[in-house]
């Protein structure tokens, strides 16, 4: 079963330095009928402004994955983690017992173009981490290449991985689902076809009882999958 979250359907708010869609409940947007999928919580994309950003605020009890389409990010937190993330990188904060951080684009002439994906952890209370790792293209080309997850090279603590796929047109991804597990399918840019439907940048899907995920890029496109517990 494949359930279709259409991009234009998402929650939208725009104010002077930040243009946001949510794919699930969040802040001020509430859908009863989208606030989560699986452990999977938040899945935002965000347009920050030239010098724009999110100021000095806390978390706490969440895995955050921040993966950057165009432009860049400055990240800064009081455990001493920082970084400037750039595409092709991709940064995890463990939230654990409480963390302060804040999020600025550093440019003075270029948006940052980014998704923020909040997990459940499979525990409260961890110690508060940071961490932040490139990609090169050539592991990203042609397939979907395992980024994130209790094994991976990106530590997440839950049952849960993250792949991610960037595909020329005519080429195609897939992905088997173990029995029992789940999946979620965010498209990043571009124009694919999933296992027969169509989907554009900014969709999502939700999917149980499959066995295996395709996804043909009708363009050159760029394709986030979690395969949940």
């Amino acid at each position: 079963m494949i359930e279709i979250r259409p991009s234009e359907e998402r929650g939208h708010n725009k104010i002077s330095w930040l243009d946001s869609r949510f794919t699930f409940s969040f802040d001020q947007y509430y859908d009863p009928e989208h606030t989560q999928f699986r452990s999977l919580r938040v899945m935002n994309e965000d347009v920050v402004a030239p010098g724009g950003g999110f100021p000095t605020h806390p978390h706490r009890d969440m895995e955050i994955l921040t993966w950057i389409l165009e432009g860049a990010l400055e990240h800064r937190d009081n455990t001493g983690g920082s970084g400037v993330i750039r595409p092709g990188e991709l940064q995890h904060m463990t939230a654990g017992r409480g963390v302060m951080h804040s999020e600025f684009n550093p440019s003075k002439k270029d948006p940052v173009h980014l998704l923020q994906i909040w997990l459940l952890p499979d525990r409260k209370g961890l110690d508060p981490s940071y961490e932040q790792l490139a990609f090169p293209d050539v592991e990203l080309r042609g397939h979907f290449h395992l980024v994130a997850g209790p094994q991976a090279a990106v530590t997440i603590h839950q049952d849960a991985n993250l792949y991610i796929a960037r595909l020329d047109k005519g080429t195609e991804a897939k992905h088997s689902i173990a029995a029992g597990r789940h999946a979620w399918v965010q498209i990043a840019r571009g124009e694919v076809k999933l296992n027969g439907s169509m989907l554009s940048a900014g969709d999502g899907a939700a999917i149980s009882d499959e066995k295996e995920i395709r996804v043909e890029a009708r363009e050159p496109a760029e394709v986030l999958l979690f395969d949940l517990a």
